[in-house]
């Protein structure tokens, strides 16, 4: 079928993964997006308002995301020529029209990018619009990115989500995103949903890749129907308090050489190291749910609920997993780090590096300044730059112009 707009405008936050403990399963989305606007250009005019496609769409992309094939997903945004289905007459594999994509890029990687159709935006594109049932099409891709390339901060993920959320956009014709869908084809292409389930769904998520044991059948004795096997996510609140601190240095480190950095086997405690670590973030990160117990200070101040709260988020960053078997891959990022946490504060690797996060409770703003001036005196080079952002409650938007 044919794109059932002429435009799309998608935003997608940045992210951050792991946040020390939660290694290939914990994401955050962090208020700092990419934009970019997808416009058809093979000649024809596309209506600006959609036919009813009938899709039930996950506006809010609650609950629990279901994986599965390309084709369930197809189906899941009811993508094909039948009913709701409009043809705008866009050329076809025997007409005159360009189908070709043309890249246009601002910002981060606007040297380094391809412009063509390796690009990895346009690439997850053209998958999804198969996905979706939706023809080949020229178009023109312009691109703002503020997200840095392979620092840790979900590029690759902003990409791919960006890619098929304009896609189902076009074939739905409308701006309600089925966010199930799109995690679905989103962490089948990226491989690991950490980076990508903030992206689609915002605020702080917890992902898993779950394969139905031998034997169980599709309903069990006690009449419970077992989860799908497939990548799956579940969202946290985080507390309006909660703070992001990021620390983005002038170099590159390329996911899989900080993959190739990590061991294949793990001593046994240092697992349940982090498993302790790991299951304390989404209570870290809205501390005001948490019925404290222990060492707790008396006081009910502001004041008293920072102090808890930063060393809840410090205990819950602690890793034993992959930052240490990736140092020597990032020294400088390394050595920020432990200055940081010498100094109590929460700071980890962003995804796989080398960019640095610090987590921090601060209503006031006084935690990103004090920081500032432990970084300072570490970072002396003077090629890093400083980001304080709070975190997104919302994954990625659409608009369709």
């Amino acid at each position: 079928m044919a794109p059932k707009v002429r435009q799309v405008k998608v935003h997608v936050p940045a992210t951050s993964a792991n946040l020390g403990s939660g290694f290939d399963t914990v994401g955050l989305a962090l208020d700092y997006h990419d934009e970019l606007t997808f416009t058809v250009t093979d000649g024809s005019a596309a209506s600006a308002v959609a036919a009813d496609t009938g899709v039930a769409a996950d506006a809010n992309g609650t609950g629990i995301a279901r994986s599965g094939s390309d084709g369930a997903t197809r189906g899941a945004l009811g993508s094909g020529e039948g009913a709701g289905s409009v043809d705008f007459g866009f050329g076809n594999a025997h007409g005159s029209a360009d189908t070709s994509a043309h890249v246009i890029i601002h910002g981060e990687g606007e040297r380094t990018l391809p412009r063509d159709e390796t690009h990895l935006v346009v690439s997850t594109f053209r998958r999804a619009c198969r996905t979706f049932g939706l023809r080949r099409f020229g178009f023109t891709l312009e691109a703002w990115n503020a997200i840095p390339q392979a620092r840790g901060m979900g590029s690759s993920a902003e990409a791919i989500v960006a890619g098929i959320a304009a896609a189902a956009a076009f074939a739905q014709g409308s701006a309600d995103l089925n966010r199930n869908a799109i995690f679905d084809l989103a962490a089948t292409i990226e491989g690991h949903p950490d980076n990508v389930a903030p992206a689609v769904y915002g605020g702080l998520t917890v992902s898993w890749d779950f394969e139905t044991a031998e034997g169980v059948g599709s309903v069990a004795i006690d009449g419970a129907e077992p989860m799908q096997s497939g990548f799956h996510s579940v969202s946290y609140e985080v507390d309006s308090a909660i703070a992001v601190t990021i620390f983005i240095p002038d170099f590159e480190l390329s996911t899989e050489s900080a993959r190739q950095a990590i061991p294949k086997k793990i001593a046994h405690k240092d697992a349940v190291f982090n498993v302790s670590r790991a299951t304390l973030l989404p209570a870290a990160m809205n501390p005001n749910t948490v019925a404290w117990s222990g060492n707790v200070p008396t006081s009910s101040s502001s004041e008293a609920l920072a102090k808890r709260s930063n060393q809840l988020l410090f205990a819950a960053t602690e890793d034993r997993l992959h930052q240490a078997y990736r140092a020597a891959l990032m020294p400088e990022s390394a050595a920020l780090i432990d200055k940081l946490r010498a100094q109590g504060f929460a700071a980890a690797v962003s995804g796989a590096g080398p960019c640095v996060l610090v987590l921090h409770y601060d209503d006031s703003g006084e935690s990103a300044q004090r920081i500032d001036a432990v970084a300072a005196e570490e970072l002396t080079g003077g090629h890093w730059r400083v980001l304080h952002l709070p975190v997104s409650s919302n994954g990625v938007v659409v608009e369709l112009q």
